[in-house]
């Protein structure tokens, strides 16, 4: 009789009143989830189910309900408004698992509101409208950029573009500075990202690469580990950003993902918006779709490794998060490291060159040839440290992830990721003094590290139209996109090569690098930390690539000969992988030559072919 009671009072209730309870109490819990931490991510997995539920609540009673409501005042830009919220809880929920399927919902939410324009009635008679429109269109582009859906990013920046001109004629009172700034990141970004750095995709497709299960296994390796988990940092002064999405964590993060088959060469097609809604993922709400065959998200695929991602981070956050990283790490997982940043020390090169590609206004940031013809190749530390204490020492070198207006405070030194190195580590660092690392190696307090590291010096672009917008680190992009890299190196923009040209280039990168990582497994010299890691797609791309990478900066003539343009890893790799094997040398002249380029790299008279590449250049 009681529950009777209870059920007729509960009906008694205007639907109304159950619907803005509804809102209130999924209020509550959205702001508690987004201002959760990216990292920590078993702890707060509660969190997100709970929070999906009462909006899967609201969602469909806002449907089933529908008419009543809007008779009692709902409004339109209400409904865009938990769907949008939907739509950034998913994409949330995808930086903190790195799950695909959750940034494809996300981009299905954002797509539903752009195309039924919830936000438009009224958006020029209420500032708070028309800023909820704005809001919607950055959070949306940033879904657009990671999903490399360019067309949508080249249409939402004209619509930033164009409502924020109607918004500064409509509310003259009001300061819409911060948005111009917004809009000024953007463009820069996709001047520096341009199509021909996305021609090949960055993750890691097994239509272009070796299937996982087809990758040569090391024999004599006495564990096989996996990438689980990866901490990326950038800070530059003024560099290439979105938001707090830099150029060079953007082209990391797609590096250590997959690319689902087929998707990448389907990107002209815009997924189709559907009028109906349904129930998507974990019971959350979702707009119906027919045969969405962009769907980033693919069965077939093992789970994508988990990022953490960080932008100004204090020292102790960034800590903290390394920290939780490590703890939570599997018992065969590998944590990479990468860290991008300029550096400090009295002994370190300077580097013009690499600051003058960072030079972009960012809203949250600080406003010759040798003719040597052979090779003597000293591969020494361009900033030696002379002995590991040092690394404790006051002089010692830091990388500033934030202002450099306090050292302690915002300084990586070498000796602050010791503690850390009980577990696997794989650095990647991309800074002018990235060989002060080193003296990592030998101290560490259970496992070898693994140490990429950068030039002392960045590399110097040549080009003859020095408004050209910048393309980020050499570095990076050469382990991200290898063959642009080279381009860009020599020279070239996209619209100089033609396509012809470039895929032979791309086959022939592609089918050297597999032929390097056979050679690189079956090697008998092969030091036991690259053995356990060469099993993982992703680090063995990695490898791959610094190789090519450090014998074209060794070979390129502007370049030869000196250590401080020269990238190092530790430990070192066979002697057959030096810049002086013949193995390394064929492949650059063979890019070269595709490209007519040869006379712009020094080679041992005795390569292979050099002497029918030279006969066709005269």
């Amino acid at each position: 009789m009681s529950q009777q009671n209870s059920n007729n009072s509960s009906n008694n209730i205007p639907v109304s009143e159950v619907y803005w309870t509804l809102v209130a109490k999924a209020d509550k819990k959205f702001s508690k989830i987004r201002d959760l931490p990216y990292y920590q991510r078993n702890r707060y997995d509660t969190y997100f189910y709970k929070v999906f539920k009462v909006y899967t609540q609201l969602w469909k009673f806002q449907q089933e309900n529908r008419q009543k409501l809007v008779e009692a005042g709902l409004k339109r830009w209400e409904i865009g408004d938990i769907a949008s919220r939907i739509g950034q809880l998913y994409f949330g929920q995808y930086m903190r698992t790195s799950e695909a399927s959750y940034l494809s919902e996300s981009y299905i939410f954002y797509e539903a509101v752009l195309t039924r324009e919830y936000f438009k009635d009224g958006m020029f008679q209420d500032v708070n409208l028309s800023n909820k429109q704005l809001r919607f269109l950055a959070r949306f582009m940033t879904v657009c950029l990671v999903l490399n859906r360019h067309d949508m990013v080249f249409q939402l920046v004209n619509q930033l573009k164009m409502l924020l001109d109607e918004c500064k004629r409509a509310f003259q009172e009001t300061d819409f500075k911060e948005w111009k700034l917004v809009v000024q990141e953007i463009v820069k970004f996709r001047k520096a990202y341009p199509a021909f750095m996305n021609i090949r995709p960055l993750r890691y497709s097994v239509v272009l690469d070796l299937h996982p299960d087809c990758l040569p296994q090391v024999v004599e390796a006495k564990r096989k580990l996996r990438l689980r988990d990866a901490l990326l940092c950038s800070y530059h002064p003024n560099e290439v950003k979105y938001s707090e999405l830099t150029l060079d964590t953007f082209r990391m993060l797609q590096c250590l993902e997959w690319e689902p088959s087929g998707s990448f060469y389907q990107t002209g097609r815009v997924p189709p918006s559907g009028v109906g809604t349904g129930i998507g993922q974990n019971g959350a709400p979702g707009p119906s779709r027919v045969n969405y065959s962009q769907d980033i998200s693919d069965p077939t695929l093992p789970p994508n490794p988990r990022k953490s991602i960080l932008y100004r981070p204090s020292v102790t956050n960034y800590l903290a998060v390394l920290a939780t990283n490590c703890e939570e790490l599997p018992h065969d997982g590998v944590l990479l490291l990468y860290l991008s940043a300029a550096g400090s020390s009295q002994n370190s090169f300077s580097s013009p060159s690499h600051g003058a590609g960072r030079s972009f206004m960012s809203r949250v940031g600080d406003s010759e040839a040798s003719s040597t013809s052979s090779l003597n190749f000293e591969f020494e530390i361009a900033n030696p440290i002379s002995a590991k204490g040092n690394c404790l020492s006051e002089q010692s070198s830091c990388l500033y992830i934030g202002s450099r207006s306090s050292r302690g405070l915002n300084g990586i030194y070498p000796c602050d990721l010791l503690p850390f190195t009980r577990r696997p580590l794989f650095l990647v660092i991309d800074s002018d003094i990235s060989k002060s690392f080193t003296a990592l190696s030998g101290s560490e307090k259970g496992e070898s590290v693994i140490m990429l590291l950068s030039p002392a010096m960045s590399l110097p672009i040549p080009t003859v139209d020095s408004s050209r917008q910048p393309s980020g680190s050499s570095f990076t992009s050469f382990l991200t996109v290898p063959l642009q890299a080279f381009i860009l190196m020599l020279g070239f923009t996209g619209s100089d090569i033609d396509m012809d040209m470039y895929d032979k280039a791309d086959k022939l990168l592609s089918s050297s690098l597999n032929e390097w990582g056979l050679l690189l497994a079956a090697s008998d010299n092969l030091n036991p930390v690259w053995a356990q890691t060469l099993g993982d797609p992703f680090l063995r791309r990695l490898i791959l690539r610094f190789i090519f990478c450090r014998t074209v900066l060794a070979l390129y003539a502007p370049t030869f000969n000196k250590t401080e343009f020269l990238p190092e890893c530790i430990p070192s790799l066979p002697d057959a992988f030096l810049p002086t094997s013949d193995t390394c040398q064929r492949i650059v002249l063979q890019l070269a030559d595709i490209f007519g380029a040869t006379s712009k790299f020094n080679f041992s008279e005795e390569t292979p072919m050099l002497s029918d590449s030279r006969s066709q250049e005269n």
